[in-house]
């Protein structure tokens, strides 16, 4: 029913859900561009809607009577942004212990436009030993997916540059275009 729901709410907000659910059982799935707080809800009902679940990183201080809750129910994963080493770490620790998890990070690591994208993402599957998979939400289109799976290599510098020029032959726009840099 929730999952019909989703749907329902993701098409009457105009929005086309491409592609399945990630089949293996843990995985990091990208989310480009991240330039609001509403790609948050896009990438919630897409998922939900196709029939995934997937979990998001969100700052521990969030995590308040009654909203801490309701956060972890929707698959928020509390976290200490202040130091990136113990944030990857407790993320490994809860994506290692977990039978089933796919983790959702946006690799720019904040709504504004930045040129240089955190590799935490590639840290985390390299150590639980997961794909990642290039998902997106693309505003002037309004199309969602999980996106294609990308194979990782031992250079995660590589690796993010040829992650950006796939996202930039793409030609997606943020909800907010500039905040969204691709070069």
């Amino acid at each position: 029913m929730w999952r019909k729901f989703c749907g329902f709410l993701l098409r009457s907000m105009g929005w086309t859900a491409v592609g399945t659910p990630v089949p293996e059982d843990k995985c990091v799935i990208l989310g480009v561009p991240h330039t609001s707080g509403w790609d948050f809800v896009i990438s919630y009902l897409y998922y939900t809607s196709v029939g995934g679940k997937a979990y998001v990183m969100i700052a521990k201080e969030f995590f308040w009577w009654p909203l801490g809750p309701i956060l972890k129910g929707l698959g928020a994963i509390p976290v200490d942004r202040k130091n990136a080493t113990s944030l990857v770490l407790s993320v490994i620790h809860e994506m290692n212990k977990a039978k089933k998890l796919h983790l959702a990070i946006a690799p720019e690591g904040t709504r504004k436009a930045v040129k240089r994208w955190k590799t935490g993402f590639h840290t985390i599957a390299t150590e639980v030993g997961c794909p990642v998979y290039l998902g997106y939400f693309d505003w002037k289109t309004k199309r969602v997916g999980r996106g294609e799976k990308f194979e990782l290599t031992s250079d995660a510098k590589a690796d993010m540059k040829r992650i950006q020029e796939i996202y930039e032959s793409m030609h997606m726009e943020g909800k907010h275009p500039e905040g969204y840099v691709t070069h």
